[in-house]
């Protein structure tokens, strides 16, 4: 599994365009073959900040993503940002769930 995370400071004069901009590509994208997931996140602490979270199931999948008319759209807004988004790809070998929070809590309470 590979997480996309895409970090956006937007002049607070063009948020509107920006978010409406993120909000057309979340359903599209999200169909793409091998997107798990698409979203768009907001930072409670500076709402200039955006955060366009997702997973891709391949890195063929990421790399025909990167290639498409829609991430350039995502790499237009650039004009409309502080300064150049920031990306980060993360590649996850290995994904536990609830299951193993029980267990750690389980074996602090022992």
């Amino acid at each position: 599994m590979i997480i996309v995370r895409t970090t956006l400071k937007v002049f607070p004069e063009k948020q509107l365009e920006v978010i409406q901009t993120l909000l057309s590509l979340i359903e599209p994208v999200g169909g793409e073959p091998g997107c798990n997931s698409c979203c768009v996140f907001c930072d409670i602490k500076d709402k200039h900040r955006l955060i366009l979270l997702e997973e891709w199931e391949t890195q063929k999948d990421l790399d025909q993503h990167i290639q498409s008319l829609r991430f350039g759209v995502l790499l237009g807004t650039r004009t409309l940002l502080c300064e150049p988004p920031q990306i980060q790809i993360h590649t996850v070998n290995k994904t536990q769930g609830m299951e193993t929070v029980h267990a750690i809590r389980q074996n602090k309470e022992e």
